[in-house]
């Protein structure tokens, strides 16, 4: 559940924070029938995610044995590149995604295109939403409960939704920098998990055949079995008796990938003018003239 419950609640709350920033933007200039277009653009977006998901899913359930195993595996490891991707693209584009939406909204008003209005939506939901759906599918492989991975994901979207609704309605402002810094850690620690777990997949299903020996054993006293094993498999990649490139593979990521992303100094993108657009006034508003 904790895996799934992160995983939803910061992409959720980046979805969130994108359709805020859009349709807030929109209110305050007077464009709010411009709302719909909005909407069609998340609604797309969504639909185009669970069609991702459905299709995953339908594959994993065609294959079998060492096939399967090296499909997931893969799943996996191309969920770490993806995972480690947005983590750091977020934290260089969060100081000025505000003032790029606006910039990007205002430009599309000024052509008077309602499509690139929308594609401006479906473009942020649809990228959080296939990295979503990738995360809690490379996640689900090993999880020990279906139900409650599953339930943490409700869990998540609830929240993150909640969120939304109390930002655009002014009645909340949500600490970005100390948000996406600290599930920021903790998403590099599940990548971590996921690559070793996906090394242990291929290991398993003999593309990975030179991972080394496995130094030790715990199954006697913590069993992969156990509610607490499968736990800690699924959300930090424990295994009773790692192989030595599972071990260093995971110590190696977790250590770089965690001292580049709190030291690394990462340049802000370049901040774009923002046009300023004069609010649209009601039909039957007396002019100002």
């Amino acid at each position: 559940m904790a895996f799934s419950l992160l995983v939803t609640l910061r992409e959720g709350i980046e979805i969130a924070l994108v359709v805020t920033i859009l349709l807030g933007y929109l209110r305050t200039i007077g464009q709010k029938r411009h709302f719909r277009d909005i909407w069609a653009g998340v609604v797309a977006a969504t639909v185009l995610s669970l069609a991702f998901g459905a299709g995953l899913e339908v594959a994993s359930r065609e294959l079998s044995g060492r096939v399967l195993e090296t499909f997931e595996g893969a799943t996996m490891l191309f969920a770490v590149a993806v995972l480690t991707w947005m983590v750091f693209w977020m934290k260089r584009q969060s100081a000025g995604i505000s003032r790029e939406l606006r910039h990007e909204v205002d430009e599309a008003l000024s052509r008077g295109s309602v499509l690139t209005l929308a594609s401006i939506a479906f473009t942020a939901v649809a990228r959080e939403g296939l990295e979503t759906v990738l995360f809690l599918f490379a996640g689900s492989t090993n999880a020990g409960s279906t139900t409650e991975f599953w339930l943490g994901g409700v869990i998540g979207f609830a929240i993150a939704g909640a969120a939304g609704v109390a930002l655009y309605y002014g009645a909340a402002r949500l600490p970005l920098r100390p948000f996406f810094l600290a599930t920021g850690i903790a998403v590099i620690v599940l990548a971590g998990g996921l690559l070793s777990n996906g090394l242990g997949e291929l290991h398993a299903a003999q593309v990975l055949t030179n991972l080394g020996s496995r130094p030790w054993d715990t199954e006697s006293w913590l069993p992969m079995s156990s509610t607490l094993g499968k736990f800690l498999h699924t959300l930090l990649g424990y295994d009773s008796a790692p192989l030595v490139g599972q071990i260093v593979a995971w110590a190696g990521y977790v250590g770089i990938a965690l001292a580049a992303y709190l030291f690394l100094p990462i340049a802000a993108p370049p901040r774009p003018a923002i046009r300023e657009v004069e609010p649209t006034a009601p039909p039957g508003a007396p002019s100002q003239a």
